[in-house]
């Protein structure tokens, strides 16, 4: 954005000619402009008392610069006066500067040699502006009264304007570039360290300079690459201080490690010594073990640090969260100390991000991934350092791709990363998956989405198959994020997880942004004449090369020109075909703003030459050098095939892969490894992420597998072809050397020898012990001499008798295991102990202590006699116990001493730990404790199997016991009452793989007894069977059935009735061969299939069916199935004799007459009878195998309902059901009825009898309906009493209801009545009395025990229904007794004028009411003219003697007592004679 500072100067009075003429010499001198154009703008003088402040005018007298005489390109930054075209000032323009400018001019390192117009007109108009405040104070003098808050505002401008004054004086302080920049200079220099061999060095120095230095670390005057040795070296620089650390320092580290720092001003360095020393030569250092002299760490404290607790081998799935964890113990422990906690991924630290979480507890710490993806995999380490160094630990994480959508598809590619941003291009690189799917990738489509935004826009149009690729079109200051898909012939995989964010944006302004606080702002702006390069054509561009070159594309990159103007610049790339001279546009789409471009679409094995061009606005620059002859194609090369794989045993999990390296690869980006289980032809990937080695570990396989193995090399180009396959080799645990034998203890002690017994190692290497050694020394003064061989043969029990010793003298022993991997280091030495003669009465200790068949609350502990009897043999042996904590004291297994040298522990808690420890009796008491034992969890191990006991089909016993951790060399061990077994006579052996099968030769009594089986060669996996008497019985029980089976039935035989009679005799057999036979007999004769029995064995249900068609006389007997399969038999029979043959006999013919009738017209349900909810009877028949011609006759007591009788109306068919509706029943419909079917095939009829029995059945099932339809009992008040009623769908005379007050049977009477009114059921109560409350119940008869309904006439419902009932009966007396008209008074009454009127109304009341004539609304009195009168209270009479016309109108004669009020109205019309005639 451009703007532009006007200033107009201010004409000083006192300034002077002669320092007006001594500034213009002195900045023409320095300037680029001529002396006149200068003249006009640097007219200034410096006239300040101490700091000097500047300040610019122009002369008052403008005539001394005319304007004609300026040049043009000076006129445009003078203002001038309109009127009178002088020169009142000049315009600052747009100065290109800012901080990040300057930091990206330091950084380039780009030196400032001169000043520009602008910078001096920028550096003066800051003056002018102090000085024109300055002289404004001086010159303007008030006196004025001001107010305290205004006194305080301009102390507070005064102060922000000194602050303003000393900013720009320092500014202007460093416009001089010479001030800035300076050579390297080591403000804290590196410290020689002199460390033990195994710890940390970490050299530091601060550095100044500028432009920033460059840092270089050397040893020996040799430099260091921290990235070739990350595991060594770690070079950091942060702010001026730049460190190196040395890890794991060994004695070849001692050098002389000098660090430079170079910058264009010089350099500087300096020299550090590191020496390594080493503790004992030839020896380990224990972390207990005492430390030379110096060997202390800062402060006098010394942090042992110790992690536990540890995180595994881990295994993921893309998308899942995985945690990592691990204790860590730092001891001492000191207050506000925290040892610093780093995590780090293949040698690489991580930082906390949106995927990756950390997390420090104090105690705990804990790597938290989430959404795991490939990338994330990878060798983990948590590193702890602390002041006295460093404890770490780790291992290996598998991330497993995510199931894919569509079976045979690629899962998705990797790492996706930016490279080489532009303006508006970046290069994209992705690593390929380690499974391609189906069938091999084609390609890959790459996908942009600008952040901020949730669109995925496709950057291609076809799969590219390199694994890079240039994207162009970017808009310049947007960033993107980028994202890989892969592609076969089954599809498209999965996106990969996103790139980081990269901005489109030209790299210096990348590098300023980037450059941060590195440096402070010194205040060095670069000022330049913008006219100076207005209308430049740019240079052409140099350098021009080809960066990549595949088949899909080629890359081209080069210089942008120096000179190239202020405003930007856009590329023209031409191309041409090799040979030829005509060069075409190449970017006619878009314009090129960065000096990188992608060409696309171009001839695979064609040759092109290529030149770039420059523009502007100013014109196009000559073309650039052409890059030469090149070919299309891929300049990457597929990876050779890395050499033949070699797989060996690792764990029982892991095996270790190694490869030779391919040959003349050209930027290897990794190798996958692959394994499959020998025999069959599924590959599974081993890693998910390329490996850059030629060794690794390939966990997660399962134990006992034969897998084989094979390794791809990957680059950009691709895949190589695989390797070589491994050999077969079997997950399983590698064999090692044995551990440390322990607790050497003297067993038994002569004259001149001497019996030691120790515990053999808790880890054997994975192979048997095969023997041990055993050392000795004398020992003198508490010195021992030189260590000597005991026994030049190994044995192999855990103790040995070391002969021809000197008697008094001391000796110490030591001893070693050996197993096919050879030998042990040395156990510790036991004490030095004398050789004499033992003279104690009681026994030694026991020895060669060891535990079987340890589960969650049992074990077996084991033990061998004491090599020392005493003076008496041992009679038996306690065995102690307790639990492995601390203050726990021992406990007696047992009470009476055992003589058996082993015993069963029962009652352990699982997952406590416990110790063991035995001692001797004989004669004299008690001897020796043992060594103890343990400690032993009580923990049944996974996988742990017991000794099974199987009779197989010949009816031989065995044991058998198996074994799923068998290692090379592992043995099945079989033992009686824990002795091994030698005699083969009672038991043969008989071992296959993992399994081992005890056969007994022929059981019997000697054999009982405690078998037990031990694997060697394994943690302890044992198990025991104990053979009882009883056990023994039932194993032999079952070898008898076995021997000699009998064939198993699921049911026995049995008979059922089929259609037409027939008669089913089936069973079924639960267990059979192919082979079996089935022989059919009757009555001990055997029956073959013809016409009278039909037989059938399903063999794949097992069912065995014979069929007869009916039953003779004859067939009364026996009925047998006899099976015989192999050796197997079985029987099964069906007697039927007597009264149990002649039942189904019967059955049997009328089911065969049943199916005849069932051939023509039959019922297929006889006639019954249905009540509707309506109370309608119907009776029913459904009917089948009906045709047209079918005759279908109803009959009442034996006469045919003919079409004219009234009964032929009920009769309706619908669908296969007759009906006949009879409505309400009542005793005139009873009678037999039938209905009759006949046709050529056949006849058939049904009857019902609806008379007595069934008359009162049918009847019943109408009460039912009926009483079921009854409504729960309401309650009604009346002016009498109270009612109860219920409703009922119908009524008829017959049915019977009873009422119950409080479970009673109510009695009519004058004041309860009960009854029927339609269709309710009621029951009244008049006068109710208190005696009324209580439960009442309606019984109506369904046929059974009835159908009660209930009412609780008590409580609210008793007062609600009695106050009802008390105003009801109030309102009824009112109504009776109140006063009204009865009659005697018409409605109209015509007279003639002049006669007399006499009219009497009847009255009613009680008591007698009060009478009063009313005329329209006015009441009457008696008089002359009216006489009104009222006898005995019922007759009420008025007189009129002499009607006028004036007596007509409406009357009323009004009678009125307590209870009421009524009117009797009347109209009265009087009329003329004369008048009536002159109307007709």
């Amino acid at each position: 954005m451009s703007a532009s500072f006007h200033v107009k100067q201010h004409h000083h009075h006192h300034s002077d000619k002669k320092q007006q003429r001594e500034s213009i010499s002195h900045h023409s001198s320095r300037s680029s402009f001529s002396q006149l154009s200068y003249a006009a703008h640097k007219r200034i003088q410096h006239s300040t008392i101490g700091v000097q402040k500047s300040s610019v005018e122009l002369e008052k007298r403008s005539e001394f610069i005319p304007s004609q005489l300026l040049p043009p390109r000076v006129k445009k930054y003078l203002a001038m006066d309109p009127d009178t075209n002088d020169v009142i000032g000049y315009i600052v323009p747009v100065f290109r500067t800012s901080h990040e400018f300057a930091r990206g001019l330091v950084e380039v390192q780009e030196e400032v040699k001169e000043e520009g117009v602008g910078h001096v007109a920028m550096r003066n108009l800051f003056s002018l502006e102090t000085s024109s405040l300055e002289t404004s104070s001086m010159e303007t003098i008030t006196v004025e009264k001001k107010s305290r808050k205004r006194h305080i505002r301009e102390s507070a401008d005064r102060l922000e304007l000194s602050k303003k004054v000393e900013e720009r004086a320092e500014f202007r302080k460093k416009q001089n570039s010479d001030n800035l920049t300076h050579p390297p200079e080591f403000i804290v220099r590196p410290r020689g360290q002199t460390v033990w061999e195994g710890k940390t060095v970490k050299l530091h120095c601060t550095v100044s300079g500028w432009p920033k230095p460059r840092i270089a670390w050397y040893k020996n005057n040799v430099v260091i690459d921290d990235k070739v040795h990350p595991d060594k070296y770690t070079a950091e620089s942060n702010y001026n201080m730049h460190s190196l650390e040395i890890k794991s320092c060994d004695f070849l580290d001692t050098a002389q490690y000098r660090v430079s720092a170079l910058n264009i001003k010089g350099e500087s360095s300096s020299v550090a010594t590191v020496v390594i020393k080493r503790f004992q030569e030839g020896q380990k250092v224990g972390p207990l073990d005492a430390k030379p002299h110096g060997f202390c760490s800062e402060h006098g404290v010394t942090f042992e640090t110790a992690i536990i607790d540890s995180f595994e081998v881990a295994f993921g799935r893309e998308g899942e969260t995985l945690s990592l964890g691990c204790t860590v113990i730092v001891y001492p422990t000191i207050k506000r100390y925290q040892p610093d906690v780093l995590w780090y991924r293949n040698g690489k630290a991580l930082a906390e991000s949106k995927w990756v979480h950390t997390h420090w507890s104090g105690e705990k710490a804990t790597l938290t991934l989430v959404h795991l993806n490939k990338e994330d995999e990878g060798l983990y380490t948590l590193r702890v350092n602390t002041k006295s160094g460093f404890q770490s630990y780790s291992a290996y994480v598998f991330v497993r791709d995510e199931e894919v959508e569509l079976e045979g598809v690629p899962v998705a590619p990797l790492d996706v990363r930016c490279h080489d941003a532009n303006k508006d291009y970046v290069v994209v690189t992705w690593k390929q998956p380690a499974v391609e799917g189906s069938s091999s990738i084609l390609g890959y489509f790459i996908d942009r989405c600008e952040v901020g935004h949730h669109h995925w826009a496709q950057c291609n149009d076809t799969p590219v198959k390199y694994a890079r690729f240039p994207v162009t079109g970017l808009i310049e200051g947007r960033s993107y994020t980028f994202r890989v898909r892969a592609i076969n012939r089954a599809g498209v995989s999965r996106p990969s997880r996103a790139s980081d964010p990269v901005t489109a944006i030209d790299p210096h302004d990348r590098a300023r942004h980037r450059a941060g606080p590195s440096a402070p702002f010194t205040g060095m702006i670069k000022f330049t004449e913008e006219d100076a390069t207005v209308g430049v054509v740019p240079g052409e561009p140099t350098d021009l090369v080809v960066t990549e070159a595949t088949k899909n594309y080629v890359v081209l990159a080069w210089t942008p020109p120096t000179q190239r103007g202020h405003e930007g610049v856009v590329y023209l790339v031409e191309q041409c075909v090799a040979g030829s001279e005509c060069w075409q546009r190449a970017n006619t789409g878009m314009p090129v703003k960065s000096p990188r471009f992608a060409l696309f679409d171009l001839a695979e094995g064609k040759s092109y030459n290529f030149r770039v061009r420059c523009c502007n606005s100013a014109g196009m620059s000559v073309a650039s050098s052409a890059t030469g002859d090149i070919t299309v194609g891929d300049v990457l090369d597929l990876p050779a095939a890395p050499g033949p794989a070699v797989a060996t045993r690792n764990t029982d999990t892991s095996v270790v892969v190694s490869w030779g390296a391919s040959k003349d690869v050209k930027h290897l980006v990794g190798y996958y490894i692959s394994y499959s289980v020998a025999g069959s032809d599924v590959w599974t990937p081993a890693n998910n992420k390329p490996v850059k080695g030629t060794r690794f570990v390939c966990h997660g396989l399962n134990t006992g597998d034969s897998c084989v193995f094979r390794v791809k090399a990957v680059n950009a180009a691709g895949y190589s072809h695989s390797s070589l396959e491994s050999e077969a080799v079997v997950v399983k645990a590698a064999i090692a050397i044995p551990g440390v034998p322990s607790g050497v203890h003297l067993m038994e002690a002569a004259r001149d020898y001497m019996v030691l017994a120790w515990r053999e190692p808790a880890v054997t290497g994975g192979a048997d012990i095969r023997g041990y050694f055993v050392d000795y020394r004398t020992v003198k003064g508490g010195v021992g001499g030189q260590w000597h061989e005991l026994n030049s043969k190994a044995v192999t029990c855990t103790s040995y008798k070391a002969e021809n010793l000197k008697e008094n003298s001391f000796y110490q022993f030591q001893v070693r295991a050996i197993n096919m991997a050879g030998v042990s280091e040395a156990s510790l030495p036991n004490v030095a102990l004398e050789c004499k003669e033992w003279t104690i009465a009681k026994p030694g200790a026991p020895h060669g202590l060891h535990v079987l068949e340890v589960r969650d609350n049992s074990l077996v502990l084991l033990w061998e006699p004491p090599t020392f009897d005493g003076r008496t043999p041992v009679n038996g042996f306690y065995v102690d116990i307790k639990e492995a904590i601390a203050g726990e004291d021992w406990k007696g297994v047992h009470e009476k001493a055992t003589k058996l040298k082993y015993m069963k522990v029962n009652g352990l808690i699982a997952g406590r730990s416990y110790v063991f420890r035995v001692r001797a009796q004989n004669l004299a008491g008690v001897g020796k404790t043992s060594a103890v034992l343990g400690p032993v969890p009580a923990l049944t191990m996974p996988g742990t199997h017991e000794i099974i006991l199987d009779v197989d089909d010949d009816g031989v016993i065995s044991m058998i016991f198996e074994c799923s951790e068998m290692a090379e060399g592992s043995e099945f061990i079989w033992s009686k009452n824990y002795k091994t077994l030698t005699d083969t006579s009672r038991l043969t052996i008989v071992t296959e793989g993992g399994k081992s099968r005890a056969i007994f030769n022929d059981p019997s009594l000697e054999d009982l007894g405690i078998f037990s089986c031990e694997v060697t060669n394994t943690v302890g996996v044992s198990a025991s069977y104990t053979l009882t008497e009883a056990g023994l019985k039932r194993l032999l029980d079952i070898s008898h059935d076995h021997k000699f089976p009998i064939i198993p039935f699921k049911t026995q035989m049995a008979m059922e009735l089929l259609e037409k009679g027939r008669v089913r005799f089936w069973t079924q057999v639960e267990k059979f061969t192919a082979g079996c036979h089935v022989d059919y007999v009757f009555n001990d004769v055997i029956v073959e299939n013809g016409e009278k029995y039909q037989m059938n064995f399903d063999k794949n249900s097992g069912i065995i069916e014979m069929f007869m068609d009916s039953l003779a006389v004859t067939d009364e007997g026996t009925f047998t199935f006899n099976l015989v399969d192999g050796k197997a038999k079985g029987s099964t029979s069906l007697v039927l004799i007597g009264e149990e043959f002649r039942e189904l006999q019967k059955k049997s013919e009328f089911e065969h007459a049943e199916w005849i009738r069932r051939q023509g017209p039959h019922f297929v349900d006889y006639l019954g009878f249905q009540v509707t909810p309506e109370c309608n009877v119907l009776l029913k028949a459904t009917i089948g195998n009906i045709r047209p011609e079918t005759e279908i006759r109803w009959y009442k007591d034996g006469m045919e309902i003919e079409e004219d009788d009234a009964d032929y109306k009920k009769i309706e068919m619908k669908d296969v059901v007759l009906i006949f509706n009879i409505g309400k029943l009542s005793k005139k419909d009873a009678g037999v009825y039938e209905v009759k079917l006949k046709d050529a095939r056949g006849k058939d009829k049904s009857m019902f009898n609806l008379t007595e029995a069934g008359y009162q059945t049918v009847l019943n099932e109408l009460f039912r309906v009926i009483a079921n339809s009854s409504t729960e009992i309401s309650v009604k008040s009346t002016e009498h009493g109270i009612v109860l009623y219920s409703l009922i769908t119908y009524h008829m005379e017959d049915l019977q209801v009873g009422w119950q007050h409080k479970e009673a049977k109510i009695s009519h009477s004058d004041r309860v009545q009960c009854g029927v009114t339609g269709e309710q059921l009621w029951l009244k109560v008049n006068e109710p009395t208190e005696k009324d409350k209580g439960k009442y119940t309606i019984n109506i008869c369904d046929g059974k025990d009835g159908v009660k309904r209930f009412c609780d006439l008590s409580g609210q419902a008793w007062e609600e229904a009695f106050v009802e009932f008390q105003r009801l009966k109030a309102a009824a007396i009112a109504e009776r007794n109140r006063a009204r008209v009865v009659g005697g008074l018409p409605d109209v009454v015509t007279i003639q004028e002049g006669k007399s009127l006499n009219l009497t109304g009847n009255v009613w009341g009680d008591p007698a009411p009060e009478v009063t004539w009313m005329k329209n609304d006015r009441e009457l009195v008696s008089d002359e003219r009216y006489a009104l009168k009222f006898e005995h209270g019922k007759f009420a009479s008025i007189t009129i003697a002499a009607v006028t016309t004036t007596d007509s109108g409406k009357y009323a004669l009004l009678v009125k007592n307590k209870y009421g009020t009524e009117a009797g109205e009347f109209t009265v019309s009087v009329y003329i004679p004369e008048e009536e005639k002159k109307k007709e």
